[in-house]
């Protein structure tokens, strides 16, 4: 049997694991990183945890299980870094995707015809180059697979491939070179740019580790997680973490530019295989779990949040409770940043059941509006919703998602998707799968069917909207505010 040396670099973890052709993913660990913030909004992290991390895990992966055919790497999409090419050591923070010094740098930036969010690479490299006190032609720029691809391959391949391409504001629409106009503003010096690479093709052989695998794939995250639900041609998935992501499927053609749609999603490379570019779209939910994670420590609603499901259905309904978890405001498809959480419907009688009931319906409800704004702007149907992360073990929640959406939602057997997603697609790389065979690998853990009639789920719904209403532009000044 052939398998894949997986790792996945997420936003607060690495995690390394031995993927096979049937899908298995076996001789898991997994390390939390260390994530400080020097003041609010900030995120950083540390490259050479990252690193050292990656190595030693991949190592005793490797150990454990044995050797493996080819590697794939995936990670979180628009955390940044800057490196000296000649000591590989990384000069700086490591800036997390979350990392919102660079607002006013993107306001600014606008008056200047361009458009570009705080949470993707650009501005972050900038800021990172402007405090290294370093010519920028004399360091490299790294997204998180750049950085691991560097480190693995001893510093012989300096690339990214276009699905993270595609999220640092610095691309072409076509995702196949940097924009000269885009670093030319930035201050940003083409030869500090990695190579823009296919997803899935030869990256060079990972020569720190043991028999120099082949590394034949690099992916962000939320296109692993696609691949790794069999999501190939056609179809949507949501993953649920400390916000939730719905990424779908759209074809060959891009868009006209890379910017987001009227619908409130915006477009992603799913993958690019052979010189093609597979195209695929994306909303957000900005609090998901990070609710549940509020409830339990602010609010000491729940010890675990592992208990909500139960308390949820201890009672029959929210008992006219609503939550909106607008607790960083909301994103797909209103983006309004000064919009603020709050419960609604509150009474004397309101229980500890009722308020976590009525968050996790809550959850379930954006879950909706990323499926109403995707099928809006595809002008189709998503005929089955399909669900990873941590909290798709909620049954409550999956329930209610089906609920409201009036459509099955199937769980994936494999709750971190994205390293069952980046295993398979360096198989797929070093030619012991196609993407065919892929799509025939999906055997999720359940299918949750709708228990809401049309009337029941359309009555929600319209109630939902105007609780979101309510809960709009608390702080007009940031509501103002787009990118």
């Amino acid at each position: 049997m052939v398998r894949a040396l997986a790792i996945d670099v997420g936003s607060s973890s690495v995690r390394t694991a031995l993927v096979s052709e049937t899908g298995a993913v076996t001789h898991v660990h997994q390390r939390r990183l260390t994530i400080t913030s020097p003041q609010p909004g900030e995120v950083e992290l540390d490259a050479a945890e990252i690193g050292r991390a990656v190595l030693e895990l991949a190592k005793r992966t490797l150990a454990d299980g044995g050797a493996c055919d080819a590697v794939g790497v995936t990670n979180q999409r628009a955390t940044t870094l800057i490196f000296d090419p000649l000591t590989g050591t990384a000069l700086g923070p490591t800036l997390g995707w979350q990392d919102l010094r660079t607002v006013l740098d993107c306001l600014v930036l606008q008056g200047e015809g361009l458009r570009l969010a705080p949470n993707q690479s650009a501005t972050k490299a900038k800021w990172l180059v402007d405090h290294a006190g370093r010519d920028a032609d004399s360091v490299r720029f790294a997204t998180i697979e750049t950085w691991v691809t560097w480190l693995l391959t001893e510093g012989t391949s300096h690339v990214t491939d276009r699905s993270n391409a595609a999220i640092t504001g610095l691309v072409s629409v076509d995702v196949d070179h940097w924009d000269d106009r885009t670093l030319a503003l930035l201050g940003l010096d083409p030869v500090m740019m990695p190579r823009i690479v296919d997803t899935i093709a030869d990256h060079g052989r990972a020569s720190a580790l043991r028999g120099a695998p082949p590394i034949t794939a690099l992916i962000g995250d939320q296109s692993a997680s696609m691949f790794g639900q069999s999501i190939v041609r056609s179809g949507a998935k949501i993953t649920f973490g400390t916000g939730a992501m719905l990424n779908m499927v759209r074809g060959p053609v891009g868009p006209v530019a890379m910017t987001p749609y009227e619908s409130g999603c915006f477009p992603i490379v799913a993958r690019s295989h052979g010189g093609t570019v597979t195209w695929g779209l994306e909303g957000i939910v900005l609090s998901a779990g990070s609710a549940l994670d509020w409830a339990r420590d602010e609010l000491g609603l729940i010890d675990n949040v592992e208990s909500s499901a139960s308390l949820a259905r201890s009672v029959p309904s929210a008992d006219g409770v609503w939550f909106v978890p607008a607790l960083s405001g909301l994103g797909t498809p209103y983006w309004d940043f000064g919009a603020r959480g709050g419960f609604f419907g509150l009474t004397r009688g309101s229980s500890r059941a009722h308020l976590v009931r009525a968050i996790l319906e809550g959850i379930a409800h954006r879950g909706a509006d990323l499926v109403d704004a995707a099928e809006r702007e595809t002008q189709s149907s998503i005929a089955e919703i399909r669900v990873d992360g941590g909290m798709s073990a909620n049954d409550f929640l999956v329930q209610h998602l089906a609920d409201v959406t009036g459509r099955p939602v199937a769980v994936s057997s494999e709750r971190e998707a994205t390293t069952r997603g980046a295993g398979l697609m360096a198989l797929v790389g070093a030619g012991f799968l196609s993407v065919a065979d892929v799509e025939t690998l999906w055997h999720p853990t359940t299918t949750i069917v709708p228990q809401f009639d049309d009337e029941a789920r359309t009555t929600s719904r319209d109630i939902w909207r105007t609780m979101v209403a309510r809960a709009a532009q608390t702080i007009p000044e940031l509501s103002a505010v787009s990118f």
